[in-house]
């Protein structure tokens, strides 16, 4: 099953988005790049940008016209030049919360390359899934706008994006790990639907007397 397909941002209704990441998740990263302390981050459609992962790995993300990072399928233990990079293809698309980007540039976990041509495949707008707690029903989306409703275990949906805002330092070095596939990803990752499927029954396991946690009458175990 692909992990590597995307989300959709901000005309979404902002109340849809829900935090990426869980408490549990990846601690903040060494910096590996030079701290910024002043940068801002920049959503310009063709910012590239090279990510510190894990362990060590440095990763890249360009900005598309709609404000999501395209992470690509490659990484480097060292910054490799940008047309290589460019060619690469698209791992994930994902919403990165502009202030947690701000702070990687000045903490020196990420670091700006400089702003290139966008590829169709970055371009490229995807469906999403807006999915609710305590029901398995979720709606499709196109860009900005509710296209109609299904059930988190439709075959034809599991590769979709859960509509997610992701933390630049804590969130994204362990969803890197998940997309590429290089590594086991930790179980409280998400992203597209069927890890946030494996996500869930993984709360409801780990904290079965929270109600919060709980799993739907009509929900149907991941395979």
């Amino acid at each position: 099953m692909d992990a590597r397909k995307p989300k959709r941002l901000v005309p979404l209704p902002l109340q849809a988005m829900i935090v990426a990441g869980r408490a549990a998740e990846s601690p903040v990263r060494m910096p590996i790049f030079a701290p910024e302390p002043n940068a801002r981050a920049d959503l310009t459609a063709g910012t590239l940008y090279a990510v510190t992962g894990k362990p060590g790995w440095i990763y890249y993300g360009q900005v598309n016209p709609h404000r999501l990072v395209a992470f690509f399928q490659r990484r480097d233990r060292a910054i490799a030049d940008a047309n290589s990079v460019l060619s690469s293809p698209v791992m994930s698309l994902v919403f990165v919360a502009p202030p947690s980007i701000a702070r990687a540039l000045r903490s020196g976990r990420w670091k700006k390359l400089g702003r290139f041509a966008i590829s169709q495949a970055v371009a490229t707008a995807r469906r999403v899934v807006q999915w609710p707690p305590f029901t398995t029903t979720v709606t499709i989306w196109d860009m900005e706008h509710p296209l109609h409703d299904t059930k988190a275990r439709d075959p034809e949906i599991q590769a979709l994006e859960v509509i997610a805002a992701w933390d630049a330092e804590q969130h994204i070095p362990e969803r890197l790990t998940a997309d590429s596939g290089a590594e086991p990803a930790a179980w409280h990752v998400g992203g597209p639907i069927w890890r946030a499927r494996i996500q869930r029954e993984a709360f409801a396991r780990c904290f079965p007397e929270r109600p919060a946690h709980g799993l739907p009458a009509d929900w149907v175990p991941v395979d």
